[in-house]
């Protein structure tokens, strides 16, 4: 490791991605300690302190919701946005057809029209989300004025980071969004420390040993599932063309067990908000049956273990959803045919596609379980133990070692070409 760490600090473009991707990362965090105007400070803590779900989403927002920053939305509204754009992939043909069969300049097209989507869905997340906090008593009375304004503050922080995203991406070393979630996450970790050792009890030492323990093994099991794979052997057959012959060699194709990351996780969390927005709309309404629909959606899903099993369900079910979208078993049976590959013992063709369905629907309960499990195990926890693990619990977990993993191959690949050259 220390071999590699002097590699990188010798080669000049090396050491200037990592530079480029610590200086945006240290403006991201800059930027997210400014609030917006008009916070009871005491308020919000006590709601992110009491409201489970929210403090998911805090997490995913890298930690800006935690102070209404004026980057509170985080980059939820582009991996929104991106996610309908995928899904409308199904949908509409072109759009397919220009994500897969334009090349490099499709692709950016495509890119594109995922951010011009990302505007009015900040703008619309942003509203909800300060009119929600402002029912809550976290914010004073807004006007009509200062509320709009609020909205564009907020868009606007949503749209900076985006584009902060998009800079490391371009000019650093891995995923920039990845990045920017990964380094809220880890921008927690001393606070939560501190205020562990200040509130230290000796009698819960059993109790943060059996947590630690917890934690050791998750980190195994998401690093064990994240790269586990089942490899299909694919055999390409024997071709002459002239004096030569080509083909007649032996490769895999590599189905993961997790082919969707974390995305399930991001569905069930916005199909979860969506309810608690609407009803906090009509907690006031003139309709007595309104609001005791209202009250009884709200009191459910502040209810952990109700919300977990939601939770837990819709995880699995996006899971399913999400391969499906992702991973089309005609197409690779497609394109195996077309470059002579055929699967030992199964036909080219219709066979193929249903052989590679049937193993991929296998594969996937495993990582919808392991994937549901992960996403309500700080609920769970914190239900038995009373220690809130949102920091480095389960959904937090799979986002760090997920980023480590791909970012580490990316430099493992830079490290590699620079030995070859």
């Amino acid at each position: 490791m220390w071999e590699k760490f002097k590699l990188i600090l010798k080669d000049i473009d090396l050491r200037r991605k990592f530079l480029y991707v610590l200086g945006f990362l240290a403006i991201f965090r800059l930027i997210s300690s400014v609030p917006i105007p008009g916070i009871d400070a005491e308020k919000l803590r006590q709601f992110f302190e009491a409201n489970q779900f929210f403090g998911l989403l805090n997490l995913f927002s890298g930690g800006a919701l935690g102070n209404l920053s004026i980057m509170m939305l985080g980059v939820g509204p582009y991996i929104t946005a991106s996610i309908i754009m995928q899904l409308l992939t199904m949908l509409i043909p072109a759009l397919k057809e220009l994500q897969q069969e334009e090349g490099e300049a499709g692709r950016q097209k495509f890119n594109q029209y995922s951010r011009m989507l990302t505007v009015p869905l900040a703008l619309v997340q942003g509203f909800g989300l300060l009119t929600i906090l402002e029912r809550q008593g976290i914010l004073q009375f807004l006007t009509f004025y200062e509320k709009f304004g609020n909205m564009i503050i907020v868009a606007a922080g949503s749209i900076l980071l985006m584009w902060i995203g998009e800079l490391i991406s371009e000019y650093g070393i891995g995923n920039g969004v990845s990045l920017l979630i990964f380094a809220g996450i880890v921008a927690r970790l001393p606070s939560d420390f501190r205020q562990t050792v200040i509130a230290f009890d000796p009698s819960q030492l059993p109790t943060l040993i059996s947590f630690f323990v917890i934690a050791v093994v998750t980190v195994a099991a998401v690093v064990y599932i994240s790269e586990g794979d089942r490899p299909i052997p694919v055999y390409y057959a024997k071709r002459i063309r002239g004096m030569r012959m080509y083909g007649g060699t032996t490769t895999y194709l590599p189905l993961k067990v997790n082919q969707a990351g974390v995305i399930p996780i991001i569905f069930a969390l916005s199909i979860l908000l969506l309810p608690q927005m609407v009803a906090n709309f009509f907690t006031a309404s003139s309709s007595a049956i309104l609001r005791a629909v209202a009250a009884f959606v709200i009191n459910f899903l502040g209810s952990s273990w109700a919300y977990a099993a939601a939770y837990f369900i819709l995880v699995f079910l996006f899971t399913y959803f999400y391969t499906a979208v992702t991973f089309d078993p005609q197409a690779v049976s497609k394109n195996l045919q077309q470059s002579g590959a055929f699967v030992p013992g199964i036909r080219p063709g219709a066979s193929t596609a249903e052989f590679l369905s049937k193993i991929v629907t296998r594969i996937t309960f495993v990582g919808a379980l392991f994937l549901g499990a992960v996403a309500v195990l700080p609920i769970v926890v914190q239900g038995f133990t009373g220690i809130a693990t949102l920091t480095i619990g389960g959904t937090a977990l799979l986002i760090v070692v997920s980023v480590v993993l791909e970012t580490a191959k990316q430099v493992e690949g830079q490290l590699s070409l620079r030995a070859y050259e």
